[in-house]
């Protein structure tokens, strides 16, 4: 296998406009040259020749490379969440109608269960046994001492987005403290989405449904980077979804995205207005937040039974007060993350073109079961609590549970208590651990609004359960400021509250309070379910964004010609006589650049030896776009781009080949083709952000 450390070569050209320069690198890097990561890659170079070649460029357009869609019978849709996942599917031939899967067995009193938690139990032995509510009940009931041997795991998924050097073998922390690999969890998961999908269409259809008829979306958030969305593909290639040879049978949807998507469907009565501006529904902005949602909730849970929604195959009524050019944002709040995007309608056709790069943070409701963690830290001690969670896991799981539920009833208005029951272990085993009983603890600790009942449980005030809410929502509104201070989002007209998070009246009432004059504020009726929904019509039209941002400036290391004075000495490398800086940043496309689906940066790379079968460039990144170096604060190696020229040549070698490289950054994944120019043929070439 060839190592390479770079791209080599020069630009030469005075264009004024960069983007329309034309130069080709030769890659200069030899099978036996092997090099840190922090040396100077042109220095390790040895012998090998440097040629310049001719010069690069940007091609904008947006037709010929949108592949022709292969015919899928249906699309199927699975929303990978924190706290809750689902899937939902429509007919390619009956695109109005998106079917939502089968209600799910077991659930929580007054907890919506067209989707299930996020929760997976393995055998003691590591082997798959059951997901969602039946994995929680089984684990729920087992044997506290057998117990300890299962493994358990639920809100995972923010692993992907908090570890900063993501790979395959990137480790989960079960509930008994056992490690497991986080690949083999996600693609047990992705698994068993399918086996009940398949089903569900079979059973339908009634005879077997193949999974080749089937375009498979799996969601992510906006704001994750590339190697945790190349991780969920690699989950969906181990799980049999889809394989690495018909990558496109997959798509990935970043769920803000989706949840716009489905936003310019919606009529009147799917939706509530929190903003004072005007009334949906009979509902204005100065009845009490939350009670418009409350009642479309009711309308909802008593026709649960219809899986069925029919979108409108045209924009929907919101729309209609929309004109070319309005703007909107998307606040996507979950369980783990809050992910935040900026549209821009385009009509007649009603595309989307996104204004400023997804932005946002860690600050799901998760947040606020934090909060509650720390607050039994403080009345019975962090160190019990810790090893509570190992010695008993499953009551863990129950505590956690007891609490979700008063969660969901915390309200601005509220003013009677709320009571969490604490299992009969956790009383017990605090008593053996400390020697004194719950009660006692919380008279001790001074926390003001819990008290303890007779009953077993903790009584909190609505103060109290608010104060476990206040620090999320505080980061969200904080962050929504921030955004709303940028040029591009100013004159927003609506803001639509999507995702799980967004059915807690307190976040309701403290994002109208902060932006209901500055736009109208929508809440989707269905709102857990309006990212899935979503996700079925991105699978249907994957070209509905026509224009995205750039998260990242990427780009490669090449040579130019030295300039004295305007290139530092330490970067000089004089090779047969020819003066070369080295460690040039050759930019691919700039943070927040705009890019249009289908625009591709083009390259054309030479191998070093006619015969090299293998062709590796090291990709760089930066979160600034003034990148002068790879060597510059800030800019990191984030990946490579693998040619595999086996089988491209023909019988007779060119003494130089060409290998011309098509780069898309305008759609939810980086992708790349390459074709050698001599022979025309297709060249196979890889993008890895995970292993390189």
């Amino acid at each position: 296998m060839m190592e390479s450390v770079g791209v080599y070569g020069f630009c030469g050209c005075k264009a004024k406009n960069k983007m329309k320069c034309d130069s080709r690198w030769e890659i200069a890097a030899s099978e036996t040259a092997p090099t840190s990561a922090y040396s100077s890659p042109a220095r390790s170079l040895g012998d090998t020749g440097i040629t310049p070649l001719s010069p690069s460029h940007i091609v904008n357009d947006t037709d010929s490379n949108v592949s022709e869609q292969q015919a899928f019978l249906v699309v199927v849709a699975i929303d990978f969440g924190t706290t809750s996942s689902g899937y939902a599917y429509s007919f390619t031939k009956e695109p109005e109608c998106i079917h939502v899967m089968r209600r799910w067995e077991g659930g929580d009193p007054g907890v919506s269960n067209q989707k299930t938690p996020t929760t997976i139990l393995l055998t003691p032995e590591r082997k798959f046994h059951s997901f969602g509510y039946a994995a929680r009940d089984f684990y729920h009931d087992l044997d506290p001492n057998e117990a300890k041997q299962w493994l358990y795991l639920e809100k995972f998924k923010m692993k992907l987005h908090t570890t900063g050097d993501l790979t395959m073998d990137t480790d989960l922390t079960a509930a008994n403290g056992k490690k497991v690999k986080a690949l083999e969890i996600f693609a047990y998961a992705l698994q068993y989405f399918k086996e009940q999908a398949l089903k569900e269409l079979s059973d339908q259809a009634g005879s077997e449904f193949e999974n080749s008829d089937v375009r498979w979306v799996i969601t992510v958030p906006a704001i994750w980077k590339q190697p945790a969305k190349q991780f969920m593909r690699q989950a969906a290639y181990q799980a049999g979804l889809v394989s690495p040879e018909n990558s496109e049978q997959l798509i990935i949807a970043l769920e803000p995205e989706a949840a716009s998507i489905y936003c310019r469907k919606l009529r009147l009565h799917q939706m509530i207005e929190l903003s004072s501006k005007a009334a949906v529904n009979g509902y204005s902005g100065s009845d009490t937040v939350g009670a418009g949602f409350t009642q479309a909730k009711e309308h909802i849970r008593r026709n649960r039974q219809s899986r069925t929604f029919l979108v409108e195959n045209v924009i929907g009524e919101i729309w209609s007060e929309l004109e070319e050019g309005d703007k909107y944002v998307v606040v996507d709040s979950g369980g783990g993350t809050v992910d935040l995007t900026v549209h821009q309608i385009r009509l007649p056709e009603g595309h989307l073109k996104e204004l400023y790069k997804a932005t946002g943070g860690p600050y799901g409701s998760l947040g606020v079961d934090y909060e509650f963690e720390k607050l039994l830290y403080k009345i019975f001690g962090e160190d019990f609590i810790e090893q509570f969670k190992i010695k008993r896991p499953a009551a863990w799981v129950d505590l956690m549970i007891a609490f979700e539920s008063r969660k969901r009833a915390a309200a601005p208005d509220r003013t009677n208590p709320l009571n969490i029951t604490l299992p009969f272990s956790f009383i017990d085993y605090y008593k053996k651990f400390r020697g004194h009983s719950v009660e006692h603890a919380l008279r001790k600790s001074n926390v003001d609004f819990v008290k303890w009942s007779s009953q077993g449980m903790l009584r909190m005030s609505p103060d109290a359960m608010n104060a476990l809410f206040k620090p999320t929502i505080d980061s969200i509104i904080e962050h929504l400021r921030d955004l709303f201070q940028k040029p591009e989002v100013s004159t927003v007209k609506f803001l639509f509250l999507v995702g799980g998070f967004a059915e807690a009246p307190l976040l309701q009432q403290a994002v109208q309070a902060a932006f209901g004059d500055q736009c109208r504020i929508i809440i989707p009726q269905d709102v857990g379910l309006t990212i899935l929904k979503g996700a079925v019509l991105f699978g249907l039209d994957p070209a509905v964004i026509k224009v995205r941002r750039s998260p990242l400036t990427y780009g490669v290391g090449v040579l130019n010609r030295y300039v004295e004075g305007k290139h530092p000495p330490e970067k000089l490398l004089v090779k047969d006589g020819t003066r070369w800086c080295t460690d040039v940043f050759d930019k691919f496309i700039s943070a927040d650049q705009s890019v249009a689906l289908g625009e591709l940066v083009k390259r054309s790379y030479t191998p070093a030896k006619p015969s090299q079968l293998v062709i590796v460039i090291n990709i760089y990144s930066s979160e600034h776009d003034d990148v002068s170096f790879i060597t510059d604060p800030g800019v990191k190696k984030c990946g490579t781009l693998r040619l595999d020229l086996t089988g491209t040549s023909g019988t007779a070698v060119p003494a130089r080949r060409e290998i011309q490289t098509l780069m898309q950054f305008g759609d939810t994944e980086i992708k790349a083709t390459a074709i050698d120019i001599a022979t025309s043929k297709s060249v196979k070439v890889g993008i890895d952000f995970l292993n390189y």
